[in-house]
């Protein structure tokens, strides 16, 4: 006999509130798996917690896992980071949209779902949360105007890689002329003939108190941008030729405090793994 699932309070809620297609929210998480943990953390994650903890949910629509291997790691700067410690933590980056205006019904469900996975022994301990935030968006910038892929296929679309990139200014008034300045003029500059063909900008949300407690309240509430760089190639290729000057981005008050290159994961599979350390 199957468990009730109210199905007729689903179809009333699905009549009501916003339901377009812009990524309106969040999810960037960068976590750490503990030595000697990395292949039953990634079966864990891609095999269970990628959907039962994530894309099962309510208003989160797309999702997409990266890693980034020794060399990749290796890459990433700043030395003394205020993100991750050391620079090098954080091995797997997952991201994911959710719905513009479904932020709080998101958050409900998803408080709810992972009390009910560690209740029942769905979740792996053996990680370490380097950054996890939800997040409000915030802009997006095209390198090819009205051409290609928009943010809301990003998370579909075969990328070959992504940068993850964390600036903090000086005070809320700073963050939102931060903003306008790499909206409007860095940003369009960078993605000039460079590999990258979007940039998607946004702000992190606090996380509810009623959160897991092995995830960290989010830093830098009124002060961090997090920006997203989608690659058409992966950055090691380009690398030192188009993202060697991204700590200057933003010019003198923007403080670089992570700039991470990733490659996307290959669903299923265990690629990747044996490259980590």
């Amino acid at each position: 006999m199957s468990e009730e699932t109210r199905s007729d309070t689903y179809a009333e809620l699905a009549a009501v509130g916003p339901y377009g297609v812009r990524p309106g929210h969040a999810l960037i998480t960068m976590v750490e798996p503990h030595p000697g943990q990395e292949y039953a953390y990634n079966r864990w994650y891609e095999d269970d917690h990628y959907y039962a903890g994530a894309m099962a949910m309510p208003w989160m629509y797309a999702g997409r896992r990266w890693v980034a291997t020794r060399d990749l790691q290796e890459l990433r700067r700043p030395e003394k980071s205020a993100v991750a410690q050391p620079v090098t933590a954080g091995c797997y980056l997952s991201t994911y949209w959710i719905t513009d205006g479904r932020y709080d019904d998101h958050m409900k469900w998803t408080v709810g779902i992972n009390k009910r996975l560690n209740h029942d022994g769905r979740v792996h301990q053996s990680r370490t949360h380097v950054f996890t935030a939800f997040q409000d968006h915030a802009a997006t910038v095209y390198r090819d105007g009205a051409a290609g892929p928009r943010d809301f296929h990003a998370l579909d679309h075969p990328y070959a890689g992504l940068i993850l990139q964390v600036i903090d200014a000086d005070g809320p008034q700073a963050r939102s002329e931060l903003l306008d300045r790499l909206r409007t003029r860095d940003l369009p500059r960078a993605l000039a003939g460079s590999p990258a063909a979007m940039v998607t900008l946004f702000r992190p949300t606090p996380l509810p108190g009623d959160r897991m407690t092995y995830v960290k309240q989010v830093e830098g509430v009124d002060t961090r941008l997090t920006l997203l760089w989608f690659l058409e190639q992966d950055p090691r290729t380009s690398w030192a030729d188009h993202f060697a000057d991204l700590e200057n981005l933003g010019g003198p008050t923007a403080h670089l405090e992570l700039l991470a290159p990733f490659i996307p994961t290959i669903p299923g599979t265990d690629r990747y793994v044996d490259e980590l350390r």
